[in-house]
């Protein structure tokens, strides 16, 4: 049985959710119907070329920062939330 060939595209798309998103390798998996182990030597193989390649690397550090920032904002987002209903309990007790 042949393997499947994919397109550099896909495999670009599947690195961006992995690496930007934080999306995981079994969620990849199952939605594109794409083996694990696939994608995981897809990951291997990129961050090898990051060793060698100055844009590569530059990319990678860009997926990675945009990961941080996106948890970030969704914590902050997450005590706002908390704080709006902290506010809202103690004017209930003002009154």
């Amino acid at each position: 049985m042949a393997k499947p060939k994919y397109e550099q595209e896909f495999k670009n798309r599947i690195l961006r959710l992995h690496l930007e998103e934080g999306r995981t390798l079994l969620s990849l998996a199952q939605e594109y119907k794409v083996n694990k182990a696939t994608i995981s030597n897809w990951i291997k193989a990129y961050r090898e070329e990051c060793q060698t390649n100055p844009e590569v690397k530059e990319e990678h550090d860009y997926f990675k920062e945009n990961l941080r920032l996106r948890k970030q904002l969704e914590e902050l987002e997450k005590e706002n939330r908390f704080l709006k209903k902290a506010a809202a309990f103690f004017a209930k007790e003002i009154e």
